[in-house]
């Protein structure tokens, strides 16, 4: 047994140039026009620099744009659920001619992440992206935000990956490419790997949904998200401690893995979930865990989306399948963890868990039910609250499918 193809079905496809070519592609660029981008288009350019986002060679042209939002499909037939692309503010854009080179810059330390030739610049419906994408223009959704507020004018074109951005050096070997989880699941002997996609520390419930995985699968990639994430989120150090903890102590040896990928969050529920499948094949993943409400904010998608989404695209456009769970909940009549179609209990016997509700009950100091959280985990985001500055305490707020 092999491991899946990359997306479109050929090679992993990094875009980060080393050695000489390197050296000599950041010496040009110290002499083109500089970029600042945001940090969501760090990520996108990380994620373009390690194969992630293979088969892409840069940031999307208007017809792209135009195809992914309205029917997930770029013009060369790729499917691509969310547009990847690049923007500016009309100034700077008024600088730069189409066929010339520019150079992207951190948004955190100013140093040139990458190089770009200038294909094309336009603009586009910002709401037309917002309603296709997320699903609604509500500006409190924090993905119609992050689109409302980047500049006027996209840029498209290929780009060269000259760094990437502090993030092996901030988190080790916790940060792993493509190719990296690919050796590691070969030398594992996994061939049918399930991703759990993370933005929390794991509670019981996730720790349900990675063991049915582990029954049906070789192993789990915990693949936790690097990037930024909304005010009052716990950080991925703090989730990685508390995640080799449960692992350590609640898991059979080999059958987990830990990495972290760089991307910010979209929010955007049903599309960001084929997303995560999409970039998850990248990284030698069959399946992806999806549970309730998936990349979701809020209340602006439904609890189960995100599975029904993966049922509406076309036949053969991810090789890697959702692995959809059910509601899951602590059921105190069954004694240990359900879910809606193994449990036939009431609603009072159930306590629904998820991570808005622990951050919640951290952070106000309230108990945790042992049924919630495991207390080697607990112990770690004790601490981890413990420590926080008073300007750093952030309250968190039950909305949406959280607050039931």
């Amino acid at each position: 047994m092999t491991l899946v193809n990359p997306h479109g079905g050929g090679d992993l496809n990094p875009l980060l140039l080393d050695g000489p070519s390197l050296k000599a592609e950041l010496e040009k660029a110290k002499k083109l026009t500089q970029v600042k981008v945001s940090s969501r288009e760090k990520g996108d350019i990380i994620m373009l620099g390690i194969g992630g986002f293979t088969p892409l060679n840069g940031f999307m042209t208007h017809a792209d744009w135009q195809g992914v939002c309205d029917g997930m499909t770029t013009t060369s037939g790729l499917f691509w659920p969310i547009p990847i692309t690049l923007s500016t503010d009309k100034s700077t854009a008024d600088t730069i001619s189409t066929g010339k080179e520019i150079a992207l810059i951190d948004p955190d330390d100013g140093s040139i992440l990458a190089t770009m030739k200038v294909t094309e610049k336009y603009t586009i419906d910002k709401g037309h992206e917002c309603a296709t994408v997320f699903g609604t223009t509500d500006i409190e959704h924090p993905g119609v935000k992050m689109v409302m507020e980047q500049g006027d004018i996209n840029l498209a074109g290929p780009v060269k990956v000259l760094s990437q951005g502090g993030f092996p050096e901030k988190y080790g070997t916790l940060f792993m490419t493509p190719k990296e989880t690919r050796a590691l699941f070969n030398e594992l002997g996994w061939s049918k790997v399930a991703a759990f996609q993370t933005r929390n520390p794991m509670h019981r419930s996730h720790e349900y949904l990675a063991k049915v995985a582990i029954e049906v699968c070789d192993g789990v990639l915990i693949h936790s998200l690097l990037g930024n994430l909304k005010p009052g989120d716990i950080p991925a150090e703090v989730r990685t401690h508390a995640i080799m903890a449960l692992t350590k102590h609640y898991f059979v040896t080999k059958t987990i893995a830990q990495a972290g990928y760089p991307l910010d969050m979209r929010y955007a529920g049903p599309r960001e979930a084929l997303l995560h499948a999409l970039f998850r094949q990248n990284y030698g993943c069959s399946h992806l865990i999806v549970g309730r409400d998936h990349a979701g904010v809020g209340s602006y998608y439904g609890p189960f989306d995100a599975h029904h989404i993966f049922d509406k695209i076309p036949k053969g456009s991810l090789e890697t399948q959702a692995l959809k769970i059910d509601w899951t909940f602590w059921c105190y009549k069954c004694g240990g963890m359900a879910s809606a179609r193994t449990c036939p209990h009431d609603d009072k016997e159930r306590l629904l868990l998820s991570g808005t509700k622990l951050r919640k009950m951290l952070s106000e100091g309230s108990d945790v039910p042992p049924e919630f959280s495991r207390p080697e985990v607990l112990e770690i985001l004790r601490k981890y609250y413990a420590g926080l500055q008073e300007h750093e305490k952030v309250e968190v707020k039950l909305t949406g499918h959280s607050a039931k």
